[in-house]
């Protein structure tokens, strides 16, 4: 990526990676993503402010170089997650007298993962400041923003957050700040439900430090920047509050017609009701699709056939994942199809225990579905569309 000026001695030098697909070998990155490092030069010291994941480490040195820096004092990890501090051990090397700065939390996952010696750490707390020379970094510890360690560095002179994860995109673009932002924030939008929604209270108490400072530009650690900070502290305010929608996600698997024939159904039970819906074919959906939906959705349904004793593994492994994510969704329920018997409803809501969902009645029938088992299904559209408006209902007493 090429150099790009922040602000007076502030620089971009991280490294744009347009051909990723998959993050982790789990996420998927259909826009590509950057991996973003910053320069900071004082009158007296010069800091680099995380480095880049390892294949992109020859980027990060040419940079370096642009802009003439032959020697760094300080090198501040966020995170010490790969794609940030993974070009660390070669910085070391080639920067003898740097000094790695780092939470202590962080410096303990340093030296584990990455063999970093704990005598070229400085561990900083939260408030600490370092002077550079007419350019003051201080440390905003902000544990569970994704990893236990993780702390953003904000400048005080310049009003700069580099936020690390925080207020994050995966996109690859040419532009250094935002702005397109309606393609911006469905990224950004993706990237929270996938990366930050299981530590929603934990981000909450990141943004109220942030609030306390003034923050004139958000450099997370992927993705483009904010000149604009509100653009992203207002949808992340929606975001981490306990609001969802007038939505149900239906994410679904069918092996023969039978549960596809009931999320159809379904589908238009709600419809006619009022009730937004979201069906997903798992067999061909994206998952971060399913995530993004998910930070909305009032309820959820999964469909799944029974596959010997119990659902099916692709409607599992959904379930798993939508747990470990932890959104805001107030109720679940089951439908589907089985053929001989199995525990597939109790399998499923089991797993999607950490949610704290209310459990609406599922609608488990055996074979392809009757008029009964329609009717059935009416019922359950009935059910959530009550549930839907008991939750208006709160919600409009709470804001009066």
């Amino acid at each position: 990526m090429a150099v790009r000026t922040i602000s007076p001695d502030v620089y971009s030098i991280g490294a744009i990676d347009w051909n990723l697909r998959l993050f982790d070998a789990l996420i998927g990155t259909p826009e590509g993503t950057s991996y973003n490092a910053f320069v900071v030069k004082g009158t007296g010291k010069t800091a680099l402010i995380d480095t880049v994941d390892p294949a992109f480490e020859e980027s990060l040195l040419k940079n370096l170089m642009r802009i003439g820096i032959s020697s760094l004092d300080y090198i501040v990890i966020n995170h010490a997650e790969q794609d940030h501090a993974g070009s660390l051990p070669l910085l070391l090397d080639m920067f003898p007298g740097a000094t790695v700065v780092a939470d202590e939390k962080c410096r303990d996952l340093l030296g584990r993962l990455l063999d970093v010696p704990e005598d070229r750490v400085t561990v900083v707390k939260d408030g600490d400041t370092i002077d550079l020379g007419g350019k003051t970094l201080e440390f905003i510890v902000a544990p569970w923003v994704h990893w236990p360690e993780t702390m953003m560095t904000y400048l005080k002179e310049d009003g700069i957050l580099f936020s690390c994860d925080l207020f994050g995109s995966h996109l690859a673009t040419s532009e250094l700040f935002v702005r397109d932002f309606t393609k911006v924030e469905r990224m950004a939008k993706r990237y929270f439900a996938e990366i930050m929604m299981p530590f929603r209270s934990s981000v909450l108490a990141a943004m109220q430090k942030v609030a306390e400072r003034d923050v004139r530009i958000i450099a997370p650690s992927h993705g483009p920047l904010y000149d604009d900070p509100s653009l992203i502290l207002d949808v992340y305010a929606e975001w981490t509050s306990d609001t969802v929608k007038n939505l149900v996600l239906l994410p679904y698997v069918s092996m023969h017609g039978s549960t596809a024939k009931m999320v159809s159904y379904l589908t238009d039970a709600l419809i006619e009701r009022g009730i937004e819906v979201q069906p997903y074919d798992l067999s061909k959906s994206d998952l971060g699709d399913i995530a993004m939906t998910t930070l909305d959705a009032a309820t959820i349904v999964i469909a799944t056939p029974t596959v010997l004793f119990g659902p099916h593994p692709v409607a599992l492994n959904a379930a798993y994942i939508l747990s470990a994510l932890r959104p805001k969704t107030k109720f679940i329920s089951v439908i589907g199809s089985f053929g001989w018997g199995g525990k597939t409803v109790q399998t499923l809501v089991d797993t999607l225990s950490h949610l704290s969902a209310e459990v609406i009645d599922p609608v488990y029938i055996r074979g392809y579905p009757t008029g009964e088992d329609l009717a059935a299904l009416n019922v359950l559209a009935d059910t959530i569309l009550k549930k839907h408006e008991g939750l208006l209902t709160r919600s409009q007493e709470g804001s009066g």
